[in-house]
């Protein structure tokens, strides 16, 4: 009897702990984690549908497609709301054809819920009806990004993943405003995943917005056509282009290559995929020699006819021999002048430890070297340039002639445009800029600094190292580079040549900046690789139209023009006046002089360079015997 009353006893203590325990529970599930199981409930239960506005569209500066959607269909299921499954699976794939009967099996096996089958396919109407009539197989209209002109400006543009989210480029920097803001909705679904009642609209949202790029689409055609050329011509690993408004800073065209098409992200290589004029720097080289040059001017340590002896060609500074870029050069005496000429590593080395590093740093520290520029493209970088106050005479020497620093293109074009506009500095911008905005300018150095500048940098294309960057009818400035290329054991290997110019006679001035990674035989030579690219591309812009009227040339506000009863450019082509009158040579460079008076069967004798700014006989007088003209050439400046 005590046992069976111990029994009893140790049942009812069981019984108590385990209800003690269960109620305990409750009260703690219902009670005090009350807040838990509403949200568990409701997530079962309550959804929010998130539905953005289609994707923003990405034009050129005038109005030509970049980036555009077109309408596709996602296809999704439900297994657990077939029964025939095999039956439903195989008249899928006889519908859509984009997946084979094994191929949907494989996505949807041990799958019960909401499974993917094909995302942002194209569908015509009749396949779209018959989808419809099939039991747990759902569509879902969504919008596909497409690039109608495929590797064409693919690196700036970037690309979207599967859910129209940017991922790259401008598509990425800008992706809020190209998405838009989304419509929320929340509702309840039934057990089946189906929604039973929208309950409330939480926000409105927002419209998308296009973006109109700085970018002319034509020309970035052109740009990429000769880079790609030469890149392939001069078996080279890769090479760049860059085209700057100067008077505006507006990118006009930026390409590397090899690229890719963001149509078919996948099939291509993440190295290709880089924007590397924005992102990698390099040694410039030679075309750095402009700003050391420029900043002696503007602190007035020199003038353009200042002469340096330039060693034979052969400068110890430490332990170092600084040699000449081409080395067989044995230079004694040069101007200022013929040092940028001849791209003298000597004698811009003197120059330098005449200057100082402290005048020199604060010029490249206002150009934005070892800066960023601020163009609106992600991961741009800011090159490699020194914080230090104080530096060694090699490295002071390396720097004048573009060694020991490194910068991108996007850097380089935008430094140039301080040359090019009279001293200021441009920010630059891949966004098309409002009619009337205002465009923030930073002085850099003097109008008197930049117009000597350009009058080298003329110098340097007419009888210096740029030769081939001459085009007919314009008067070209601009400089050369061949930079050594570092290695990863820190020494060099290899060469990136280089060619960095603008017309100076031209309504509309622009930079071109082009370089080439690695060339093989004598595409090393900036004036043999680079400089024929900047030719084309320019000439192209400079030809486009029939009728290119080329600025003046003369001093003050009496200037001399190219008018278009005399000669006008028709695609690289001139229209010759008759036979019985002096032709017009004012305006005309001196091969294109020469070329006019062989085809008007006349002879020219020539004084100075530049362009032509008077001539005797005078402009369509009369032709007697004499069939002599005399032309006189001089640099053209600006008002």
């Amino acid at each position: 009897m005590e046992d069976r009353k111990r029994q009893v006893n140790i049942i009812f203590i069981c019984f108590v702990v385990v209800l003690s325990v269960v109620v305990s529970k409750a009260f703690y599930i219902q009670v005090l984690n009350k807040d838990d199981l509403i949200a568990y409930s409701k997530s079962q239960f309550f959804r929010i549908s998130k539905i953005y506005p289609n994707r923003g569209n990405i034009y050129d500066r005038n109005g030509s497609s970049l980036a555009i959607n077109i309408k596709t269909f996602s296809v999704f299921t439900i297994p657990k709301n077939i029964k025939n499954k095999k039956r439903v699976y195989r008249k899928l794939a006889k519908i859509i054809r984009h997946l084979n009967y094994r191929q949907i099996m494989a996505k949807v096996k041990g799958r019960k819920r909401y499974t993917w089958i094909a995302r942002k396919i194209s569908l015509n109407d009749d396949q779209v009806q018959r989808i419809k009539q099939l039991d747990g197989v759902y569509l879902e209209a969504v919008p596909k990004r497409i690039y109608p002109n495929h590797e064409l400006l693919s690196q700036a543009l970037g690309f979207v993943g599967v859910d129209n989210i940017g991922l790259a480029g401008v598509e990425y920097l800008f992706d809020q405003k190209l998405r838009g803001k989304p419509k929320i909705w929340k509702y309840i679904q039934d057990a089946k995943g189906r929604a039973l009642k929208f309950e409330s609209k939480s926000s409105p949202g927002g419209e998308s917005e296009d973006i109109f790029l700085s970018i002319d689409k034509d020309l970035q055609a052109v740009a990429e056509k000769h880079l790609k050329a030469a890149v392939l011509g001069h078996k080279a690993e890769k090479g760049g282009v860059g085209i700057i408004d100067a008077r505006n800073g507006e990118i006009l065209a930026m390409a590397n290559y090899p690229t890719y098409d963001p149509n078919i992200v996948k099939q291509s290589k993440a190295e290709n995929r880089k924007l590397s004029f924005v992102t990698d720097p390099f040694e410039p080289g030679s075309t750095f020699k402009t700003f050391t040059i420029a900043a002696a001017l503007e602190s007035k340590i020199a003038q353009p006819d200042t002469n340096y002896y330039c060693e034979r060609g052969r400068l110890k500074v430490e332990n170092h021999i600084i040699k000449e870029a081409m080395g067989d050069k044995k230079f004694e005496w040069l101007s200022l002048r013929e040092i940028l000429q001849f791209s003298s590593n000597v004698g811009v080395t003197k120059i330098a430890f005449d200057l100082t590093y402290p005048k020199l740093k604060r010029s490249l520290d206002m150009l934005r070297i070892g800066k960023k520029t601020g163009v609106e493209l992600p991961g741009e970088s800011r090159g490699i340039f020194t914080n230090s106050e104080n530096i060694s005479p090699l490295s002071l020497s390396n720097i004048s002639f573009g060694q020991g620093v490194a910068v991108t293109g996007m850097q380089m074009l935008a430094a140039y445009s301080a040359i090019v506009n009279d001293g200021y500095y441009i920010k630059p911008t891949i966004i098309k800029r409002k009619s009337g905005e205002k465009i923030e300018r930073t002085r850099i150095f003097s109008r008197d600094t930049t117009k000597k500048t350009v009058s080298m940098l003329i110098d340097a294309v007419e009888k210096g190292t740029g030769g081939n960057a001459r085009i007919p009818y314009f008067v070209i400035a601009g400089k050369t580079g061949t930079a050594q290329r570092p290695d990863n054991d820190g020494g060099y290997s290899g060469y990136v040549p280089s060619f960095i110019g603008f017309p100076v006679n031209v309504d509309s001035p622009f930079i071109i900046y082009v370089y080439l990674d690695n060339p093989k035989g004598k595409g090393y030579y900036g004036n043999v690789s680079a400089a024929p690219v900047f030719r084309k591309i320019a000439q192209y812009l400079l030809y486009k139209d029939k009728n290119f009227i080329s600025l003046a040339v003369g001093k003050g506000r009496k200037r001399v023009r190219d008018t278009v009863d005399t000669v006008q450019v028709q695609h690289s082509s001139a229209r010759i006046i008759g036979k019985k009158a002096v032709p017009n040579f004012v305006g005309l460079d001196k091969s294109s002089a020469q070329r006019l008076a062989v085809k008007t069967g006349l002879t020219v004798s020539t004084k100075g360079f530049g362009v032509v700014a008077s001539q005797r006989p005078k402009a369509f007088s009369r032709r007697g015997k004499q069939s002599n003209v005399h032309l006189k050439f001089q640099t053209p400046q600006y008002d």
